[in-house]
């Protein structure tokens, strides 16, 4: 198998969609843990912002960070968050009402890249 060798804009990307990878996870956390404070703050656009900012971030994540090899574990991820997001975790005492506001922005977070990724691999799977 040839390996393609990547320019300086293309490793510029790939850095730069592993930095909105992890702003992402850190952003789907944070709003998550104090998502009662955020929509306070931002009133009843609140949740647009959200996943507004969730969905751009996993666009860049999904057009320009995963490799051929990374496809399949990425994908897997993806649906074992949706899968785990569909859980009511309300029913957690005392950390239900944390774990499924994160969750569910970790969701939001991951469904746009995979989506892309998953597009791509049909794309390369159509191509050979």
């Amino acid at each position: 198998m040839v390996q393609k060798k990547r320019g300086a804009f293309g490793v510029e990307l790939h850095r730069l969609a592993h930095y909105a990878f992890f702003l992402g996870i850190a952003l789907a956390l944070v709003v998550g843990v104090f998502h009662r404070v955020f929509d306070s703050l931002l009133g009843a656009d609140a949740s647009r912002v959200y996943v507004t900012t969730f969905v751009l971030l996993g666009t860049v994540v999904g057009l320009f960070n995963l490799t051929t090899k990374e496809t399949t574990p990425f994908l897997t991820a993806a649906v074992a968050l949706m899968l785990a997001g569909i859980v009511n975790l309300n029913l957690v005492y005392g950390v239900g009402d944390i774990l499924r506001p994160s969750l569910s922005n970790i969701v939001v977070f991951v469904v746009p890249g995979a989506i892309i990724v998953g597009m791509k691999a049909i794309w390369r799977l159509a191509s050979d």
